[in-house]
């Protein structure tokens, strides 16, 4: 809440304590240790927010639309590892939340959402801004509720802190009627959560790791393809322990990346339909694919049967139902990477002698060298790959790095060097256009001390743009880089290599984004040639720090630079395009 309209302090009601519903919603956040919260009042909403600015200690930022307000608790849970907390009214505001929630189902982000609803006499009968949001939400969140009564509200918002940042982390949405936030109630805030039937395996099993680290020996062709799941599980240390201990390649998928050091000497970098050559070349021809925290969807296997055809699979997941679901697994093991890694690092520890895997390395290095990514420069041109490589020479490890959806996504995830957890930002699972701005300002405010870059497609930022007022308000000092080339790239791409050229609905006429910025209260400049890229960035890094506002650069860069290599749509992945055969 900003100074402007925060009421004065009032003491944390006492467990047992009479209070109303919403006064019992504000003292259970608390409680979980929220500090931050997203969102847009409304009718239904409205006793939470009296209930939030009497209380006075949280902090609320008022966005431009609720999708913002999903996108912005994602990023701040990204970074923060915790839950973020989203809030919206009945009808239209609950619904506008549904992107956000499934873009955090889709990449296991733990977020609460708080809707209002009409009073619970109304429900059923088409009310004014009624809508069924437990049945619209429930594909998109791990568990949701509505609530009848205010004695059932600090259980449920335990349960639901509980539920999200447990086992594989998800969202969890709490529909509140308005007659329930009214509600008195004495019911406490429990200090512990039990629920029967939802035990999350955490340890894998002894036999399970005894029988990995059996076939990790025998292997002659090993692999680890290391997922978000590593990050999800704090469990990046213990990934690169056993990559050095055992020399063994690591693969990082796309919502993988800082994992595992970019720039290591065992990393092969972002596999699948825009990874690099010689990650595909490298899973297609091992033998044995250690799978940590990945879901082995489609835009990492393409043609299932010539993925890895030769491999044996060990497949590491808190979430059983995804072991198995996309390949046959030779060592299921259920549980945390955390605890799982460090048993198979013990483990290779007690080995008498380790596998030679020489011969391997060689034929990576082989594949490392015919297949390096790259581009051709042009002398009064700004290519997008430039724009990502000038990001990263200016940032420092700590920096946090946010993309929209599109190629500028791909471009960012092939060449900033990611060396840490948490410090890659990108809808990854839902490819939510959008998603780039809010999520950038939430992991400001989340880490307002780490330099925050939103790398942005010019059709992608214009989806969320309103949200630099948000940026403004609260003087969020956040640098968007927009890689502007008119049109949906992506798309464009496609149309290009598959559709004879036939540019159907791709080309856009965005506005002067500089302008708009500063119409908003922002900073802004456009940028036009190459020799004007990195001054213009240093810039943007000193002034959005020095001035606490966000800044917009609008880059001017060639519409017609594809993203490779490629993998074409229903090719096997070792059929990918370089880039060379148009040539």
């Amino acid at each position: 809440m900003s100074t402007q309209t925060k009421g004065p302090p009032r003491p944390t009601h006492l467990a047992g304590q009479r209070r109303s519903g919403a006064e019992a919603l504000i003292e259970g956040l608390k409680a979980q240790g929220v500090e931050v919260l997203f969102g847009v009042t409304g009718g239904a909403i409205m006793p939470v927010y009296d209930a939030l600015y009497r209380e006075g200690s949280l902090r609320h930022i008022i966005v431009g639309h609720e999708q913002g307000a999903a996108h912005m608790a994602d990023g701040y849970a990204r970074v923060t590892g915790r839950p973020g907390v989203m809030l919206a009214t009945s009808g239209p505001g609950a619904t506008n939340l549904v992107t956000g929630l499934a873009t955090a189902i889709m990449d296991s982000i733990p977020v609460v959402a708080i809707t209002g609803q009409v009073p619970t006499g109304l429900i059923g009968n088409d009310a004014f801004q009624e809508a069924d949001v437990r049945g619209i939400t429930m594909p998109v969140t791990k568990h949701n509720y509505l609530l009848r009564r205010a004695d059932e509200l600090p259980c449920a918002l335990a349960e639901a802190f509980h539920l999200a940042r447990s086992g594989r982390p998800g969202p969890v949405l709490i529909d509140l009627p308005k007659d329930v936030s009214n509600a008195p109630t004495t019911a406490p805030c429990p200090r512990q959560v039990s629920l029967e039937g939802y035990k999350p395996r955490y340890e894998g099993h002894p036999q399970q790791i005894h029988k990995a680290l059996k076939l990790l020996k025998s292997a002659e062709r090993p692999v680890i393809l290391a997922g978000g799941g590593v990050i999800l599980a704090e469990a990046s240390e213990e990934l690169r322990q056993l990559a050095e201990l055992l020399r063994l390649p690591v693969v990082s998928t796309l919502m993988g990346l800082g994992n595992f050091p970019i720039d290591h000497l065992l990393s092969l970098g972002m596999p699948g339909m825009h990874g690099t050559g010689y990650a595909i070349k490298a899973l297609y021809h091992c033998d044995l694919m250690l799978c940590v925290g990945t879901r082995l969807d489609d835009r990492i296997t393409g043609v299932l049967d010539e993925f890895a055809p030769w491999a044996k699979l060990i497949h590491i997941d808190v979430d059983p139902s995804e072991i198995g679901k996309t390949l046959p697994v030779c060592v299921p093991i259920v549980g945390d990477a955390k605890p799982i890694l460090g048993a198979l690092l013990q483990g290779a520890r007690g080995w008498e002698s380790q596998p030679d895997w020489s011969a391997w390395h060689q034929q990576l290095e082989a594949w490392r060298r015919e297949y390096p990514l790259g581009y051709q420069e042009k002398s009064d041109t700004i290519l997008p790959q430039q724009v990502v490589q000038e990001v990263d020479r200016l940032l420092d490890d700590e920096a946090i790095l946010v993309s929209g959806v599109g190629q500028h996504q791909m471009w960012a995830a092939q060449y900033y060097t990611f060396r840490r957890p948490r410090s890659w930002l990108t809808s990854g699972g839902l490819g939510t256009m959008g998603y780039g701005l809010p999520a950038a300002i939430g992991a400001k405010l989340a880490a307002p001390q780490r330099q925050v870059v939103c790398i942005d497609g010019d059709g992608s930022f214009l989806m969320t743009i309103q949200e630099l007022a948000t940026a403004v308000r609260y003087r969020v000092p956040v640098v968007v880089a927009i890689v502007n080339n008119r049109c949906l790239g992506m798309v464009r791409q496609w149309q290009h290599l598959f559709f004879e050229d036939r540019f159907a609905e791709t080309k856009l006429e965005p506005p002067p984004y500089d302008q708009v910025a500063q119409a908003f209260g922002a900073l802004g400049r456009r940028v036009q040639r190459p020799e004007e890229l990195r001054p213009a960035l240093q810039w943007a890094l000193r002034e959005s720090e020095a001035q606490q506002l966000p800044v917009v650069l609008d880059i001017l860069v060639d519409p017609a630079e594809c993203v490779y290599p490629m993998v074409p749509a229903g090719q096997p992945n070792v059929n990918f395009l370089t880039g060379a055969e148009g040539a």
